[in-house]
């Protein structure tokens, strides 16, 4: 481990974020909101060609003869059923977001798009919006990255490392193999602080819990803490088992959880407008996905400047910082479908969920909002309330509040036992089943790092920390595409060779 320079550059890294965090938290949090602002100024037109690029690449090759490309021996089948493969896959790589914006995002978009439309048109405008950033861009960027290293992974037989396919496809001498140690210096570096965000997050919405919940009043750090070692002492147990024993259980309780919820609140709310509201926002996702997915504000004032900039461009940074995690976790367990198989269901399963979870839960706070039961200003003054203050208007919110802490709380564990996995992975050199040693370690500095994001006492802050990692990965996942279309070329090609011998 010691003897391994690319642990011992991104540890390095990792943590003089730490230190500075630690001696100087306002400090990193401000220079990381200036250095993110700067680069959203100057190259969001690039990330947002980039996302469109991803989508439009996967859907190119979901629908193309290499669809039909096995990410494995050809004879190879799939380690998980289809349900666990994807809830498994869903909380690695959304889980707590979507309880914490649930609500709270789509009342946002809808009071600052109030300010320049009529109010039904910003209501479903606000609604697209939520559902473009978690939608079929986000997981274009996670099904990109997950498929370029399944396919070196399982169809090459090489090591699952992002440094794979440049040395594969390039050569393993030269300028190939620097950049290939770069990119996992920086991958590693890049989960590692994009985990500890997610971290962060779940923390604020579960001490949010149970302030709304037993009407505890100025809890401070000290309930912030509390609930952080309890997220520790749980999410160990998990690392010192295999991969498969825990990490599908934990999420198939996590999404059936989640999923209760939705149900619940659809049955007890207006469904017949929650379900014309999903159906609306369909429609309106579909129409207006690939223009959108070019749109940079440009003639807007710094009002939505800002709230684009804020909203979509981080998002897409967060997904990208996200994605070397997400991504190779996905990889690893998607062993023996097809690139179609994979993409399909990368894509169009999440996507389709985050449809339904923001188009009720966001309907359902305009909704009560209209009638006078929820206080849309929440979402500014204590977003991590704005989820638990909804509940409050439906009956059984105890219970209800209850099996959201609970669920938060499993979306965290899950993404910390797949982010340690994969961390673990990359410090072994790609090894499929990393020492439970190197596992602990990086539990060990996920912990120390979401404590600097814990500290902060500030989303914002965590989603500018997160961004600062995500800049390399918008160069990254398109040299990344450009291995993956050239060795499946000449995959191709070889096979075509070979049936004309």
């Amino acid at each position: 481990m010691l003897r391994n320079s690319v642990f011992i550059a991104s540890m390095g890294l990792t943590a003089f974020v730490v230190i500075w965090g630690v001696l100087d938290t306002q400090g990193l949090a401000a220079f990381a909101g200036s250095f993110v602002n700067v680069v959203f100024q100057s190259r969001g037109w690039f990330v947002m060609l980039t996302v469109s690029t991803l989508l439009l690449s996967c859907a190119y090759l979901a629908f193309s003869p290499y669809g039909a490309v096995r990410l494995g021996n050809d004879r190879d089948e799939p380690e998980f059923s289809t349900f666990s493969w994807l809830t498994m896959m869903f909380a690695a790589g959304m889980g707590v977001g979507l309880l914490f914006y649930g609500v709270a995002e789509p009342v946002e978009h809808y009071m600052v798009l109030s300010e320049q439309m009529k109010p039904g048109l910003a209501a479903s405008g606000a609604l697209f919006v939520t559902l473009f950033n978690w939608g079929l861009h986000a997981w274009a960027i996670y099904g990109l990255v997950g498929l370029v290293i399944a396919y070196f992974g399982f169809r090459r037989g090489l090591p699952q490392m992002l440094s794979t396919p440049f040395r594969a496809v390039f050569g393993d001498k030269g300028w190939p193999v620097t950049l290939g140690w770069l990119v996992d210096v920086l991958a590693i570096y890049a989960i590692a602080i994009g985990l500890a965000g997610s971290v962060a997050m779940g923390v604020f919405q579960v001490q949010s819990g149970f302030e709304q919940l037993f009407d505890f009043q100025n809890t401070g750090m000290g309930l912030s803490l509390a609930i952080f070692a309890v997220l520790c002492a749980a999410y160990f147990i998990p690392l010192l088992r295999e991969l498969g024993q825990g990490m599908a259980l934990l999420s198939n309780a996590a999404i059936c959880i989640t999923i209760g919820l939705l149900l619940y609140i659809l049955l007890t709310g207006p469904t017949g407008f929650l379900m014309n509201t999903v159906t609306n926002t369909l429609g309106v996702y579909l129409s207006n996905l690939i223009p959108h997915g070019l749109r940079t504000f440009s003639f807007w004032d710094d009002a939505i400047q800002g709230w684009y900039t804020s909203w979509t461009l981080n998002y897409m940074a967060w997904w990208l910082a996200w994605a070397p995690f997400v991504g190779v976790f996905i990889a690893r367990i998607s062993k023996g479908r097809t690139i179609r198989e994979f993409l399909m269901g990368v894509l169009l399963a999440p996507t389709a969920f985050s449809l339904f979870w923001f188009g009720i839960l966001g309907a359902m706070g305009f909704y009560q909002a209209h009638h006078g039961a929820y206080d849309a200003a929440q979402v500014r003054t204590d977003i991590n309330a704005s989820t638990f203050a909804l509940l409050k208007t439906l009956p059984l919110p105890q219970l209800t509040s209850v099996a959201t802490m609970l669920s938060a709380m499993l979306f965290i564990i899950t993404s910390v036992v797949s982010a340690t996995y994969v961390l673990a992975m990359f410090s072994a050199k790609g090894d499929q089943n990393p020492p439970v040693k190197l596992k602990l370690v990086w539990g060990a500095i996920l912990s120390a790092l979401a404590l600097v994001m814990i500290i902060t006492d500030s989303i914002s802050a965590v989603r500018a920390i997160i961004a600062l990692s995500a800049n390399p990965f918008v160069y990254i996942v398109l040299l990344l595409l450009v291995c993956l279309l050239k060795a499946l070329k000449s995959e191709k090609t070889a096979a075509g060779s070979r049936r004309n011998q």
